[in-house]
């Protein structure tokens, strides 16, 4: 143990049990507090009957059980992903930074590759020297390891590091959007006062649709006879007043008219709110298909193409390609009022539908917004990974000219997101052809599941009765299968409220 590079090979045998006792306690320390921090933070939600927020917390705890198995799975076979040892001409192709030059080619490449990501070889070397490390194990086959020890470490360092970027850009997303959002209660209010207002609702009015502030903004303007121009205002309104005022009231006068047309005083605010939160236990969540992707990314890491640049423009074009397709949606039902009618009594009233979206499937926007921001916190995750692990001078960093654009795209990819996209999403999603579960209250939700079970169970009971007594008369089992197919079939309707959408078939009782 006198050099030092025995002193940190020194294994549990020969260190100081006050040395171990710390370690741990700070370990296991650091661990209960985080998950007491998360345990009191579900339990406001509950306190608050915040269950969408809290949902997307169980969401968070998920992912980090899923990077507790990571780090599990890397611990644990380490030692053996560094003593596979392939040919040496194997690790010199694909590589994220050149090889050293020529003259010192021999002795350093294979410890190059060893490190992966690694800022210096010699490093590596002292840290396995100690032990007949994974280099002397296959440099005794004239061969050198797939993966050195320290490369798996920085490997796993940079896989948590994603996770928490992802979570913590997501909730900002969500904190900022549903901030903006917010700001549109006090149009609610006073649309909510107006219909109190007894004179205001039994005085009748015609509406000269091309003087209405929604058609002049979305129809009499650019790109009435022009598609192309129609597209390009839709592309341009995404950076400034994104949703206004007109777009509010007859975008919530359009679904409460589809959908809950028996209850002109529903709350469309609290209803928006409701169904974000909602989806934001979609968004803070890593599927298969974004790993899918960051390997996919490592594999393309090769020095000279600078992917991590080129692949900043992915969620950029992918956002202003979805707000420009979601300022066209308004503009859409706007021309077909308008071309449709010249004055109509009443309110101007726009016809929800999935036609207007992607494919017919509103949930395509959420499913780009979700890839949005995982591939965004990806490239702020990478960058910040290189500049602490590695300094601002590493290869892999590259050069100032390509770094600075990164940034740059990043922040306006976060600050259009939370306060343009995310809004224009919450309310312009609400225009499909059904409506989501978060029409209903929580307990009104609760009340309709368990009414449901209890019309399954009563179907089950009826059927083994009916099984144990025999054959019975046919007009008296036709009448308790009628019965009990009509219960079933509005059963199975409040189970889709449960799962994805309900149809607006009963929206008008549902509603109330």
């Amino acid at each position: 143990m006198s050099g030092g590079s025995e002193e940190e090979g020194t294994t549990l045998e020969y260190t100081p049990t006050w040395i171990v006792a710390a370690v741990c306690t700070v370990i296991v320390a650091i661990s209960l507090a985080v998950e007491r921090l998360l345990h009191y933070a579900g339990v406001f939600l509950k306190k608050k009957n915040q269950k969408p927020l809290y949902e997307a917390l169980q969401k968070v705890k998920e992912e980090l059980m899923l990077l507790g198995f990571i780090s599990l799975l890397l611990t644990v076979f380490q030692n053996a992903i560094s003593k596979i040892c392939v040919p040496q001409r194997v690790v010199q192709n694909l590589l994220p930074c050149k090889l050293p030059s020529q003259s010192h080619e021999e002795p350093k490449s294979a410890a190059h590759f060893q490190a992966f990501f690694s800022s210096t070889a010699t490093r590596l070397l002292s840290e396995e020297s100690s032990s007949e490390g994974q280099l002397g194990y296959c440099g005794r086959k004239n061969k050198v390891p797939l993966l050195s020890l320290e490369a798996l470490h920085h490997l796993h360092i940079f896989i948590f590091i994603l996770a928490i970027v992802h979570v913590t850009f997501c909730a900002l997303t969500i904190l900022f959007g549903g901030a903006k959002i917010r700001q549109w209660k006090h149009w609610e209010d006073s649309i909510a006062k107006e219909n109190y207002d007894t004179e205001q609702v039994i005085k009748s009015k015609v509406t000269h649709v091309h003087e209405h502030a929604f058609i002049k903004d979305h129809f009499l303007g650019i790109g009435k006879n022009s598609a192309l121009l129609g597209w390009l205002h839709s592309f341009l309104k995404q950076f400034y007043a994104s949703v206004t005022k007109s777009d509010y009231v007859t975008l919530r006068l359009g679904f409460i008219m589809t959908h809950c047309k028996g209850n002109p005083k529903f709350n469309f605010h609290k209803y928006m709110i409701r169904a974000l939160e909602d989806d934001f236990k979609t968004v803070v969540g890593i599927s298969w298909y974004l790993w899918v992707f960051v390997v996919i990314f490592l594999l393309l890491n090769i020095n000279g193409w600078h992917t991590y640049f080129w692949i900043a423009f992915i969620p950029f074009i992918l956002l202003l390609a979805v707000g420009t397709k979601l300022e066209h949606v308004i503009t859409q039902m706007a021309q077909e009022v308008a071309e449709k009618h010249i004055a109509i009594e009443g309110e101007l009233v726009v016809q929800p539908s999935d036609e207007h979206f992607w494919f017919g499937h509103p949930r395509i926007v959420l499913f780009l917004i979700h890839f949005i921001l995982f591939q965004n916190s990806f490239e702020m995750a990478f960058f910040f990974w290189i500049l602490f692990q590695y300094s601002f001078d590493s290869c892999i960093m590259g050069h100032v000219r390509f770094i600075v654009p990164r940034l740059i795209i990043g922040v306006f990819i976060q600050v259009l997101c939370s306060y343009s996209t995310l809004p224009l999403y919450a309310i312009v999603t609400q225009m499909g052809s059904s409506f989501k579960k978060a029409i209903f209250d929580e307990h009104v939700q609760a009340g309709l599941l368990g009414w449901a079970q209890k019309v399954k169970q009563k179907k089950g009971l009826k059927a083994a009765a009916g099984d144990a007594s025999g054959s019975g008369s046919g007009t008296g089992q036709a009448t308790s299968n009628n019965g009990s197919t009509t219960g079933i079939q509005l059963g199975r309707i409040v189970h889709k409220a449960s799962t994805q959408e309900i149809q607006p078939a009963i929206a008008s009782d549902g509603s109330k």
